[in-house]
């Protein structure tokens, strides 16, 4: 079954090597997957969120759920799992970005973009919410596009992080009850 996977999963980053990178493509999907390096740019939003009297719940639920997607996805999974990256064992996929020192399985970007993002499309206004999901979306699929993640790695990060929201939201509620 892992080799059937194995197979499929080099197929679709073929597929997208071949059919959908292009020279307008390729600049904006590098700057998206910069954007969710090291979870920076939802680093930069908690903050922004803890800053505000308003958000100020959101934001601690936002780091939470950062926090829980680095010990497990980051931390835990990728060094228990193991996997290595695609194009160290697809020959002919060609990667568009800085080699990755970690392993591949499970995606963080994608688990720190829905961890957080999904959080605020819960908790923010839509006008929020929906960007953040939006760009959720677009760095996960950039990890693909630029050829350094499986899409089993992708998938799993966008389910380990939306389960990983769900858990920050109840710690935090459990830690710090709503007033009223």
């Amino acid at each position: 079954m892992f080799e059937s996977l194995q197979r499929l999963d080099g197929s679709i980053l073929l597929f997208i090597q071949e059919f959908l990178r292009n020279p307008v493509m390729t600049p904006i999907m590098k700057f998206i997957t910069t954007l969710g390096n090291g979870g920076m740019i939802w680093i930069l939003l908690a903050l922004l969120l803890l800053a505000l009297p308003k958000t100020r719940r959101v934001g601690c639920m936002v780091t939470a759920a950062l926090l829980g997607t680095l010990l497990i996805n980051n931390i835990l999974l990728k060094n228990l799992i193991a996997r290595t990256r695609p194009y160290e064992v697809i020959a002919s996929l060609t990667y568009l970005v800085k080699t990755p020192t970690d392993f591949s399985f499970p995606s963080g970007h994608a688990g720190s973009s829905f961890s957080a993002a999904c959080i605020m499309f819960r908790r923010l206004p839509g006008k929020y919410g929906v960007p953040a999901l939006l760009l959720a979306v677009l760095i996960s699929l950039s990890r693909l596009y630029v050829g350094v993640h499986y899409p089993s790695d992708v998938l799993f990060g966008v389910v380990s992080g939306i389960a990983i929201s769900y858990g920050a939201e109840v710690i935090v509620e459990k830690i710090f009850p709503a007033k009223g």
